[in-house]
């Protein structure tokens, strides 16, 4: 999620859990952290060790899948020792209090923590060849718990950026993207330049990151003698509502969002698709969102070689599906990729 320098929370964050349409359920309410025992059945391991996490349980709003992972012997003695010698890997999700679908919430049986974020969070744990501990959190608590090394390592679609690596190591594993949607049976695409925008409604929310980009379009265009709407609602509903009448020709949000809600609306009598993602760091970088560790704590490099060898296996695509994410995969995981810059407004 981009960060502005100085600024203690991130923007998109707060963008994603107001756009994502999804019930709120009273349970998440109920602490600032608890554990994985309490929010999930634990991942099966059989006689053999392997391990297998069922994704999306508990949940309707995505495709529930079973991985079974196979733990790597190498990447778990390359552990810290503290980390090896506990057996667990305690994660950190910023889920409380409503959650944001479909990347970390509360599933259809009202304890279960679901979602892409934590999910993966068990697939690394498992090929580690160490049991998940999921901790729900505040955002603002996860990162203090970080600070605190009560938690190992976060799973909470952080942007990687140039001021949090001086605090924290990273290992990516999702693009970070905005997306536009559009009525499914609208032919109209976006490939990244914003010609494409000239004469249409375009619907955002005010003080996002995507506001930003889309104002500087809509200023590039008018420079140029062209021009396209832009409208704002009050709630994700409303904007849907005007997509499906045809007030607006498009919505331009987070593409997690976007991507849950082309889910949601395929069997519906108004389906919506994506139309074309952008990088929420802008044209000059590919925003990256990556489990987020205490800087120097020996972890980052573990967790990234755990998450490449998901890739390679084919896991990490199975994960992706069940959550409609393809379309931000990462061919591989970095260890401290280039981030937002710090004069990034």
């Amino acid at each position: 999620m981009p960060l502005t320098a100085r600024t203690p929370r991130p923007r998109s964050r707060r963008t994603l859990a107001v756009l994502v349409a999804a019930p709120v359920l009273a349970t998440v309410l109920a602490a600032c952290s608890t554990s994985d025992a309490a929010t999930t059945g634990a991942p099966s391991t059989d006689e053999n060790g392997n391990t297998t996490v069922v994704v999306a349980d508990n949940t309707t709003t995505a495709t529930r899948t079973e991985i079974t992972v196979q733990p790597q012997a190498a990447l778990h003695d390359a552990l810290p020792a503290a980390v090896k010698d506990r057996g667990t890997l305690v994660i950190g999700v910023g889920a409380l209090p409503a959650g944001f679908p479909p990347l970390a919430y509360v599933g259809d049986d009202h304890k279960t923590l679901t979602g892409a974020e934590p999910d993966l969070g068990r697939l690394v744990a498992a090929t580690l060849g160490l049991k998940p501990d999921l901790q729900n959190n505040a955002w603002e608590n996860m990162f203090v718990r970080l600070d605190s090394a009560q938690l190992d390592v976060g799973f909470s679609n952080i942007t990687v950026t140039e001021e949090r690596k001086q605090k924290y190591d990273f290992a990516s594993y999702r693009d970070d993207n905005l997306a536009f949607a559009v009525k499914k049976d609208d032919p109209w695409t976006f490939d990244g330049d914003y010609h494409a925008l000239a004469g249409k409604t375009v619907a955002v929310s005010s003080g996002t990151n995507q506001e930003k980009i889309l104002l500087e379009w809509q200023q590039k265009l008018k420079a140029e003698g062209q021009s396209f709407e832009v409208r704002y609602y009050k709630d994700n509903n409303s904007v849907y509502l005007a997509l499906a009448s045809g007030r607006i020709d498009a919505y331009f949000g987070p593409n997690p969002g976007v991507a849950y809600q082309d889910q949601q609306s395929a069997s519906t009598s108004t389906p919506t698709r994506t139309a074309g993602t952008f990088s929420g760091a802008g044209d000059s970088l590919q925003g990256l969102i990556a489990a987020t560790t205490k800087k120097d704590s020996g972890l980052a490099q573990p967790v990234a070689d755990a998450i490449n060898h998901l890739i390679r296996s084919g896991q990490y695509d199975q994960w992706l599906k069940a959550y409609n994410l393809q379309n931000e995969a990462v061919k591989t995981s970095e260890v401290n990729p280039p981030g937002l810059p710090l004069d990034n407004a």
